[in-house]
């Protein structure tokens, strides 16, 4: 499968703007060929050129990133990823035989095609909600969706403040769940 001219300058436009571009020009090649690999199967059935754009700057990040990680110029840390230098750093004379480090309360995060893909689905589903609230007035889908998913209230909580039954507020959640699946499906 070939790119048309127009989608290879657009790749090549995207790479050049990315911040991690800089100082990695050497890895050009990489970055194109991993950013084809990644999108050739979904990149010529994109119509319009903004969906297009986005997809392909996400693309670009993760094979970027993917690239300097597997170069050794990248790697992950708790606050993000860092490019590696090396720093001579001094240690003092200490035992840390006897410390034990748990990881299991760190959260690797998402890679960004992910977090956006769910960010995306996100904003489907809050508007659905939106929607289908300003369909059926007066059953106060999008409150009982706030409280319920925003603010984390038990249906017990959620019945006190609008003083109707729990098992009208179950009944709701449900119809609501129902009603945003349909649209999804």
């Amino acid at each position: 499968m070939e790119l048309a001219q127009e989608k290879i300058d657009l790749i090549d436009r995207i790479i050049k703007g990315d911040r991690k571009y800089s100082n990695n020009e050497d890895l050009y090649e990489d970055f194109f060929n991993e950013t084809c690999k990644r999108s050739m199967t979904i990149i010529n059935a994109i119509d319009s050129e903004a969906t297009l754009e986005a997809y392909m700057r996400r693309v670009v990040t993760t094979s970027i990133i993917n690239v300097l990680k597997d170069t050794g110029r990248l790697r992950r840390t708790s606050s993000g990823y860092r490019a590696n230098k090396e720093v001579a750093i001094e240690t003092p004379d200490v035992d840390y035989s006897n410390v034990t480090i748990s990881y299991s309360s760190i959260k690797i995060p998402d890679s960004p095609e992910d977090i956006a893909m769910q960010r995306e689905v996100l904003e489907f589903v809050a508007d659905s909600v939106i929607r289908i609230d300003k369909e059926n007035p007066g059953k106060d889908y999008l409150h009982i969706y706030t409280l319920r998913y925003d603010k984390g209230m038990t249906q017990k909580e959620i019945s006190d403040e609008l003083g109707i039954s729990q098992s009208e507020v179950s009944k709701r959640l449900y119809k609501l769940m129902e009603k945003v699946r349909n649209v999804i499906q």
